[in-house]
């Protein structure tokens, strides 16, 4: 018996068996599509003397032969059920497709959280080899930012992956700026960490294209603030009652002059400072931010602070160069510091990095590219982000040339 609905031709039929004087024969569906076709088993019998093969249906008014043929009306019916299906989630139709689906043979759909859950699984099982600490930790906040997106737009605990596009990131950038309150360059370094998941899904075929195709990942232009050499020199000249205050600025001077960020300092140990190749003390660690060996001179100040603790019970214990508070500890004494100081600058930790790169080193004369090797940066251009060439140094800079141009006017009177 044929039944067309569109372009799917059903045949209910006899399987031929290997024995052809089997009687009790299997009963299968043939599907086609567009002249391609499958067989799907029903997983029952029917004999051959009690078989219409005209009609593709049982024979007799048997309780067992109607209980048969309304399990074959079910089954067909089930056919063009998911041909529907098919057609309204815009999938592709084939005989194929349709018998996978109704034997359960059909791939599970990937889901966006699964797939960004397993990058990160892996990125973990690397950590200390290919990633630092707080890039896992950065990839953690973004999955769980996602994962919170989804629940707050969809109302559902997970995607499948082929959902994913133009709309879904446009509506999860307004999302992380107005429910997340994320400024714009940390909405985009967000939706960076998002991208490198969803570019794994467009290399494995799970997606069709990458729906940030048209969408600008452009960040905004970031002054970065320094102390000037003045702010400096109040810093590291004022006098204080409070022991804390004494660490607290000492670190963060150190930091100025060593250019090592919150994580390094803290995790700093005697035994990272060795002989250089000129033969002077220098640090030799590895970057807690991006696992990169870095290598750097102690200047004379630096290595006065680290004098200064030798005896410090902690640091005697521990063998680590000082003893550096929390960060949330740090940032609220630095604050402090700074109104009694009278330094105007929000003054952050993070600030003395900027310091180093600016005020300490470019400042003096000292070459970006010796600067850069310092910061540990992969590119000068990275160099140029943190680095301000301050006013007075541009007035030093334009004071030598016009006494060189002096100097040449009377050589030539």
């Amino acid at each position: 018996m044929f039944y067309v609905r569109k372009n799917v031709w059903v045949i209910v039929l006899l399987k031929q068996p290997k024995n052809k004087h089997e009687n009790n024969r299997f009963i299968y569906l043939k599907i086609t599509v567009d002249g391609k076709a499958v067989e799907v088993s029903t997983k029952r019998r029917c004999e051959q003397s009690r078989w219409n093969g005209h009609a593709g249906r049982a024979i007799g008014t048997r309780e067992s032969a109607k209980e048969l043929n309304q399990f074959l009306d079910s089954f067909e019916q089930h056919v063009f059920h998911v041909k529907r299906m098919l057609n309204y989630s815009d999938s592709v139709i084939s005989a194929l497709a349709i018998k996978d689906i109704l034997t359960g043979n059909i791939e599970k759909p990937k889901m966006i959280m699964e797939v960004f859950q397993q990058h990160n699984d892996q990125m973990k099982a690397l950590e200390g080899i290919d990633f630092a600490s707080g890039t896992i930790d950065r990839y953690h906040v973004s999955l769980e930012h996602t994962r919170a997106f989804i629940k707050w737009m969809y109302k559902l605990d997970d995607k499948p992956i082929k959902e994913l596009d133009h709309e879904f990131i446009s509506k999860y950038a307004f999302w992380l700026k107005t429910e997340r309150k994320c400024n714009h360059n940390t909405t985009m370094k967000y939706l960076a960490n998002f991208k490198k998941v969803v570019l794994i899904c467009v290399k494995n075929r799970w997606l069709p294209g990458d729906p940030f195709a048209n969408f600008k990942l452009t960040k905004k232009t970031v002054e970065r603030v320094a102390l000037t050499e003045a702010e400096l020199l109040r810093i590291i000249e004022r006098k204080f009652i409070s022991e804390r205050l004494d660490i607290v600025r000492d670190v963060f001077v150190f930091s100025c002059y060593t250019d090592l960020a919150y994580a390094d300092v803290t995790n700093l140990r005697r035994s990272d400072i060795k002989k250089g190749v000129d033969n002077k003390e220098w640090i030799f660690i590895k970057r807690q931010k991006t696992n990169s060996p870095s290598s750097l001179p102690l200047l004379a100040q630096a290595r006065q602070i680290i004098s200064s603790y030798r005896e410090h019970p902690k640091c005697a214990a521990s063998g680590m160069v000082l003893p550096v508070l929390t960060n949330q500890k740090m940032n609220a004494y630095l604050k402090e510091i700074a109104d009694l100081c009278e330094v105007k600058t929000e003054l952050t930790f993070h600030i003395a990095r900027h310091t180093f790169a600016t005020t300490v080193t470019l400042n003096n004369g000292v070459p970006i590219e010796s600067v850069s090797k310092m910061l540990g940066h992969a590119s000068i251009k990275q160099t140029q982000h943190y680095a301000k060439t301050q006013n007075y140094k541009v007035s030093k800079d334009m004071l030598q040339l016009e006494k060189t141009i002096i100097k040449k006017n009377r050589v030539k009177k």
